[in-house]
């Protein structure tokens, strides 16, 4: 496959955070806005800073670079522009549906209510879908609300999901640092959500290993995972045996419930290379996880802090891991089918955006 066809690509994200994929010149805008300062004010030498200070193999100094991102995130005018810009970008690289999500809890020191933080980056995604639109581009954005497991504000966020439930808001999610910070410490938060049907994702299985993804989908009701990667580790190959054979691998309890049920992997291989989850694209377990039957979805976690684009990650997964167009379709229709958005809006992504797609490249 050639680089223009893959970004001509119908693409689906489900693993995106909003406050990871600033551009670089605006981050220089909005920071002289308010007085922030940055590393640099070079845009390419900014972009370059994030991209080298989040490539150290630890999961705490990745996230330490958001103090930048967030610090322009502090006004209703700028959620809204970070929030159209994304939309644009998603959309100039082929993204149809992208589920976009960040922790309201974390862009409050200007004075906005949680609220309405909510209410600016909606109309800001709205901005960037019209916008998108203006373009040639159709895409169609779903907000997952984050709260950060290291605090004790899942409750309330939880509640601001489940009042913006269907204005734009289409699920929950806990990030920030996984280990030490189990998804069992907000319970309460997952029980809430749950009888109000609202979809829970979990980061789990990054930076710890498998037994969060254990607690993530048995005692949270998880209904998809963040990454998920570590639960390869409940994946064994016996003594004697080939550890290419996917046939002689032997599944653990949580490895064997997972793939059964085909819970979707959110899958950012370039992010877990940056964190030290996996040293490299040929060794990441995706393509292991993707032979042995695992619902695996491609993503990009933070565009700016891993320099990464849906595009990109599919390149690499070609390039360098031996994937082809029916593979990178499979991801994408697993990533589609299990959007948090309605059923019928996503059977229309599918139908009318997906599929052609495909078949375009194929007939080419």
């Amino acid at each position: 496959m050639t680089q223009d066809q893959i970004r001509t690509l119908p693409k689906v994200v489900l693993h995106d955070h909003l406050d990871g994929g600033l551009r670089p010149a605006t981050i220089i805008e909005l920071a002289a806005e308010i007085g922030h300062e940055l590393p640099t004010t070079d845009p390419a030498e900014l972009a370059q800073w994030f991209v080298d200070a989040c490539t150290s193999g630890s999961l705490v100094r990745y996230l330490s670079t958001f103090a930048h991102t967030c610090a322009v995130m502090q006004t209703a005018p700028g959620l809204r522009r970070v929030a159209r810009e994304s939309v644009v970008d998603l959309a100039a690289d082929g993204v149809v549906y992208a589920e976009q999500r960040y922790a309201p809890e974390q862009h409050l020191e200007r004075g906005l209510t949680l609220q309405q933080v909510v209410d600016a980056v909606e109309q800001g995604f709205a901005e960037g879908v019209a916008e998108a639109a203006e373009n040639g581009h159709t895409i169609r954005v779903g907000t997952l609300l984050s709260a950060m497991r290291q605090n004790s504000r899942s409750d309330e966020i939880a509640q601001l999901a489940i009042e913006n439930y269907g204005a734009g808001v289409v699920g929950f999610d806990i990030a920030g640092p996984e280990d030490g910070f189990p998804p069992t410490l907000h319970s309460a938060a997952f029980t809430t959500l749950r009888k109000n049907h609202v979809p829970v994702t979990i980061h789990a299985g990054e930076d710890a290993g498998f037994f969060s993804i254990d607690q993530a989908v048995i005692d949270c009701y998880a209904l998809r995972i963040g990454h998920g990667v570590h639960i390869i580790s409940d994946v064994t190959t016996p003594a004697g045996a080939d550890p290419s054979d996917i046939d002689a691998a032997e599944l653990g309890v949580t490895a064997t419930w997972v793939r059964d049920r085909q819970i979707p992997l959110e899958v950012c291989p370039t992010s877990n290379i940056q964190t030290g989850t996996s040293p490299s694209i040929v060794e990441h377990p995706i393509t292991r996880l993707r032979d042995l039957g695992f619902a695996v979805t491609i993503n990009t976690d933070n565009r700016l802090m891993s320099g990464t684009s849906m595009s990109r990650e599919m390149s690499l997964l070609v390039d360098q891991a031996g994937w082809e167009l029916a593979d990178l379709e499979r991801a994408t229709l697993t990533a589609a089918w299990n959007g948090f958005a309605h059923h019928d809006v996503m059977e229309d992504i599918i139908t009318n955006q997906i599929i052609p797609g495909y078949a375009a490249i194929i007939g080419d």
